[in-house]
């Protein structure tokens, strides 16, 4: 049958492409036409004239008039942080010589819990270290430092050392080390205390030539003591803001023609420290402190570069006819729709890749950099200028955008450019929760639980919660003598009136309130539920909280209540854990701090309280 397309000239069709068909594909495929796999999979090719004609097919000949670039000039304003502050508390210098996070995060060590000295495990590392500090001073003070600063062995009939005989564990531990071992954490709060104090105030026997050197020794050992636990500047002065359950920090950088530019984190909690944790503070600043003028960088600097093309595994070759070493298969991700993140990764790898280049500019950690202009010179030695993709009058969320940091009370300002790199670390390594806390809401009750599930004990080693509390519940009673056995009513009742369950010992109580003068509706003050104990003719005292993250304000004197917001505990509730972290700098040193991070709880609980029950009494003996 004859064409119902008769093509006069051949040549002119093809190049005006008169005739619609398929001309490129995407998938060229062999065909075997026997079961031998073998010689398909060689892909032979024998004429020439035939690559010819598949790479016109594939458009492998189409051109375009966009040319390569050969160079690009860059104009920065470069600053530098140079203040920072933790907290509602006073400005200091940002120094780079600590990791951003350990700086933020640190929180003092407890050697104290209740006016009770706890962490002995590290109590007693501190002890040694000091003993072999003195080792060679004098004629050997080991003995009278020990004597001077004992560890004291616990008396299983008070009640004023329940903390210590409650466990086994941990009576073992004392009653091993009682006049063995050296309390150094006392040593180290004798220290700190006050200037005045000596290591040798509470020691008897130290010869007066020999106080110069261990004065010197003291010296040592809060420095080392300092290097082996980061810890705040000062009692309280750290980051950390109990109402919010959260860190609480600014910094802010000289701007280059004046003023400054301040980043503020009123949120931080989550595991890893970056600069999408902190807002510009468009009306914030932050006090003077001393060498926050100087950045030590240059305000504004020019630099000539030469564009790179971006190249990473598995990048798709820009030749057809080029075959790929297939170590790295990005069509083999498994995405679904929903997963935006994912399918722009992999539009960008297989598609976009060959039009991406990289200009290498260096900057120092702590650094802010503004591009002030860009121009970019092709092979065609066209000079092109170059705006960012996210730069306008206004700061339209809706604006594409990359790195971008959210400019909070100012409500007419233009979109912020600046590119901001914190001093932080790559990778930290997490302990186990010393103390775990979660706050869970009780809507039965109409209140919030604050239930710690992991408590610290005197030796250092933490203890799930519950079980700890029925330990020391069970030591109390112990020290009363045995109850009666309930005797059968009088009246011959059936039953009694109770007017309260109880509910154990690690549930700590926070109660819906207004605070008197306070911008918010209802916060959650911190209570305490009483411990009954049967047989017990005193009055019940007051369950108190065993983690340092519930008893904010109960250690001061005089104690202090603590209230939470009461955002900060959804429905689904919170989780507070805190743990030691450990990394390592840019100049080698090993950094260990102790950090709070927060979770999102798993929902709602009951604490099994209940109120005005009937109980069944045992029966009468006549009845």
């Amino acid at each position: 049958m004859p064409s119902s397309l008769p093509v006069g000239d051949m040549l002119e069709a093809l190049s005006q492409r008169r005739f619609p068909s398929v001309t490129t594909w995407n998938r060229l495929e062999g065909r075997p036409r026997s079961a031998n796999l073998e010689r398909a999979l060689r892909a032979e090719v024998r004429d020439a004239l035939w690559m010819l004609t598949k790479q016109w097919q594939m458009g492998e000949f189409r051109g375009s008039d966009a040319g390569s670039p050969i160079a690009a000039k860059v104009l920065l304003d470069t600053t530098r942080l140079t203040k920072y502050r933790p907290g509602v508390h006073a400005t200091q210098a940002f120094t780079e010589d600590v990791p951003l996070e350990a700086t933020v995060e640190r929180r003092p060590v407890p050697l104290q819990i209740g006016g009770r000295a706890v962490a002995f495990d590290l109590r007693l590392a501190m002890g040694r270290e000091w003993l072999a500090l003195i080792e060679g001073v004098g004629g050997g003070y080991r003995k009278a430092f020990v004597e001077g600063y004992p560890i004291k062995p616990p008396d299983p009939s008070e009640a004023a050392d329940a903390d210590r005989c409650a466990e086994q564990q941990v009576f073992a531990l004392f009653a091993a080390l009682a006049g063995r071992a050296m309390d150094g954490g006392a040593l180290y709060e004798h220290l700190v205390a006050s200037p005045a104090n000596h290591a040798y105030d509470p020691v008897v026997g130290i010869a007066p030539g020999d106080k110069a050197a261990i004065d010197e020794a003291a010296k040592r050992f809060i420095a080392w003591f300092g290097r082996v636990i980061l810890q705040p500047p000062a009692d309280g002065e750290d980051a950390w803001t109990p109402p919010q359950l959260d860190y609480a920090f600014a910094a802010s950088a000289p701007k280059p023609g004046g003023g400054e530019k301040v980043y503020a984190a009123s949120d931080y909690g989550e595991l890893r420290l970056d600069w999408y944790s902190l807002d510009v503070d468009a009306t914030g600043s932050l006090e003077s402190a001393p060498g926050s003028e100087i950045t030590g960088v240059p305000a504004q600097d020019a630099s000539t570069m030469i564009p790179v093309p971006v190249s990473f595994a598995g990048m798709p070759n820009t030749r057809w006819w080029a075959f790929e070493d297939a170590k790295t298969n990005y069509g083999n991700i498994d995405a679904n729709t929903t997963d935006l993140a994912t399918l722009l990764f992999l539009e960008f790898a297989l598609v976009y890749a060959n039009d991406w280049f990289v200009i290498p500019y260096t900057l120092p950690a702590g650094s802010i950099a503004a591009v002030r202009g860009m121009v970019v010179t092709n092979t065609f030695g066209e000079r092109i200028w170059i705006e960012a993709a996210d730069a306008g009058a206004d700061a339209d969320w809706q604006r594409w955008s990359m790195f971008t940091i959210d400019v909070d009370n100012e409500a007419d300002t233009a979109a912020d450019t600046s590119l901001l790199l914190l001093p932080t670390v790559a990778k930290i390594e997490h302990g186990p929760p010393t103390e775990r806390v979660e706050l869970i809401r009780d809507e039965i009750a109409n209140m919030v639980w604050g239930v710690e599930t992991t408590v610290p004990t005197a030796s250092g080693e933490s203890v799930p919660g519950r079980e700890a509390a029925q330990y020391l519940h069970a030591y109390y009673q112990g020290l009363l003598p045995p109850a009666p056995a309930p005797a059968p009513s009088a009246t011959g009742a059936a039953i009694s009136y109770q007017v309260m369950s109880g509910v154990p010992e690690n549930w700590i109580p926070f109660l819906p309130v207004h605070v008197e003068g306070g911008n918010r509706e209802v916060q959650l003050q911190r209570a305490a539920m009483p411990r009954i104990l049967e047989g017990d003719p005193n009055p019940p005292q007051k369950v108190q909280p065993r983690t340092v993250l519930l008893r904010q304000g109960l250690d001061l004197t005089p104690a202090q209540p603590y209230f939470i917001h009461e955002e900060e505990v959804p429905r689904a509730g919170a989780v507070a854990l805190q743990s030691f972290e450990r990394t390592r700098w840019s100049d080698g040193r090993v950094y260990v701090w102790l950090r709070v991070r927060r979770q999102t709880g798993r929902g709602e609980g009951s604490s099994g309280l209940r109120f005005d029950e009937l109980e069944d009494l045992p029966s009468n003996a006549g009845s």
